[in-house]
């Protein structure tokens, strides 16, 4: 079903599960390009885009989301036609997107003005929404960083791997949606996205400047994690090596002990055998061996 809410001339269309009369709708009375149609059709994520026409422009962004558990990220996929008097935000897209719209639809029910007169202005401030929400997501990646840097000296290692590796997944993830979007927000800035509005260069270079932002902070918090997995890796190393160096001590100590005890178990002739103070003889001779193995040890620093 369309939705949809006017501010002067300008109307915004949303439409959140399209149905085939929707896109039917779109294509006889906006006369999109079919690829276009067929783009909002797929329920797969398309990659990020945006195709420029002589009377309206398409754009496929994607932007990540926390999920309910708020642990993992997932890919939310936003499409817009922007033309010179509508907008039109269609599909699955973002929560943020719906919230926007909904939050329109009551101020024009209490006919209250928006802060917005252009197609150009309404983007802006879907974008700016975008970003902000983006930017929360991003911190939230940011302290599972500072968490995993304070659990790294955690003797339960179990815990601290699993927040590792959740966080590395999430800044893969980020970093498959920032990447290829960067070329496409710098065309807002440099003027191959002319819009409709005049004066909007400064507003599409604040965009840019938050998307760039948010890119930074991904790539600190990637070379930060991978610093702490490499650190971590090495502390696990190292602590399996002193409990192996331990276990090894203990084996060397206890092998002549094993071997005495078992040559006086045998059923032969052996010295002190019929001395009844032999088991004692034994017992003392033991005790030598583990203190001299003890001292030797210690001197070549091996304990």
């Amino acid at each position: 079903m369309i939705e949809t809410i006017k501010i002067g001339t300008l109307k915004w269309h949303h439409i959140l599960n399209p149905t085939d009369e929707d896109l039917k709708y779109l294509k006889n009375n906006f006369y999109f390009h079919p690829l276009d149609i067929e783009d909002c059709r797929s329920e797969y994520n398309q990659r990020p885009k945006i195709d420029i026409y002589d009377d309206y422009y398409f754009l496929i962004l994607h932007f990540p989301h926390l999920d309910k558990k708020n642990k993992f990220l997932a890919t939310k996929e936003v499409k817009i036609f922007w033309g010179e008097d509508y907008v039109i935000t269609i599909g699955r897209s973002h929560w943020v997107v719906a919230e926007m719209f909904n939050e329109a639809k009551k101020q024009s029910e209490k006919k209250e003005e928006f802060a917005v007169g252009t197609s150009d202005a309404l983007l802006y401030k879907i974008l700016e929404r975008l970003m902000k929400e983006t930017y929360t997501s991003i911190r939230k990646i940011g302290d599972d960083v500072e968490s995993s840097n304070r659990d790294l000296f955690n003797i339960r290692a179990e815990k601290t791997i699993e927040k590792i590796s959740v966080t590395r997944k999430n800044i893969i993830l980020l970093n498959t949606i920032f990447k290829p979007q960067l070329p496409l927000f710098g065309k807002f800035e440099s003027g191959a996205i002319k819009g409709y509005a005049e004066n909007m260069e400064d507003y599409w270079g604040n965009i840019l400047d938050y998307y760039k932002k948010m890119w930074d902070m991904t790539e600190d918090y990637e070379e930060l994690i991978e610093g702490l997995s490499k650190t971590f890796d090495s502390l696990q190393a190292n602590r399996t090596n002193e409990i192996i160096k331990i276990l090894t001590l203990i084996s060397s100590i206890l092998l002549p002990l094993t071997f005495i005890t078992g040559l006086y178990g045998m059923n032969v002739n052996l010295p002190f055998q019929n001395d009844p103070r032999s088991f004692w003889v034994v017992i003392g001779a033991m005790i030598i061996i583990v203190l001299f193995m003890t001292f030797f040890f210690k001197k070549r620093k091996w304990m």
